[in-house]
């Protein structure tokens, strides 16, 4: 069975630490930020990029254009960092970590799968509250606009037998919290 390619920035956003905010704060406050995540990232991204599917907290997009997909993943954290946003939900911290990866995805259905897909997901789970990672991949396709990201190093990723270089947005702030397990 073959499956058709694409080429383009493979970006996840997931909500920190929501197993034990779920647990903690209940079904209704996690739905409310679930629904502010989704909120805050279709606006973001707008006709520059898809929502590919939703898992639970999470969210896979998918981008034509690495420019518009980085603009786009600062703009949502720009947002989700405002100290505004944090005010919706009582005090209850709302800490979204994102990552973009270039690559070549399968597609099947309205689905992306391979390995590209997976590499995304491996750096966003590296990614800490408020912080947005890109792999060498992306930085080499966006060129000039690399000034706004800062090499991290090569980090070794589950499943994958190389280390991978990581990049961290710089123009996307990092705030200190206390990091949810």
């Amino acid at each position: 069975m073959t499956s058709a390619v694409v080429t383009g920035a493979i970006a996840f956003s997931d909500i920190v630490g929501f197993t034990e905010l779920t647990s903690d704060h209940g079904d209704d406050l996690a739905l409310a930020m679930v629904e502010r995540h989704e909120s805050l990232v279709s606006s973001a991204i707008g006709d520059h990029g898809r929502i590919v599917k939703q898992l639970g907290d999470g969210l896979l997009l998918f981008f034509d254009d690495a420019c518009a997909a980085v603009e786009s993943m600062l703009e949502i954290h720009r947002h989700a960092n405002n100290p505004a946003e944090k005010q919706l939900f009582d005090g209850v911290p709302f800490w979204l970590r994102s990552s973009l990866h270039w690559g070549s995805p399968r597609v099947r259905g309205l689905d992306l799968i391979g390995h590209d897909v997976n590499l995304a997901s491996r750096v966003s789970g590296l990614a800490s509250p408020g912080e947005l990672l890109a792999t060498d991949d992306l930085l080499n396709e966006i060129g000039a606009r690399r000034e706004q990201f800062t090499r991290i190093g090569p980090i070794f990723v589950k499943g994958v037998a190389e280390p991978i270089r990581v990049w961290r947005a710089t123009a996307s702030p990092v705030m200190n919290a206390t990091l949810l397990a």
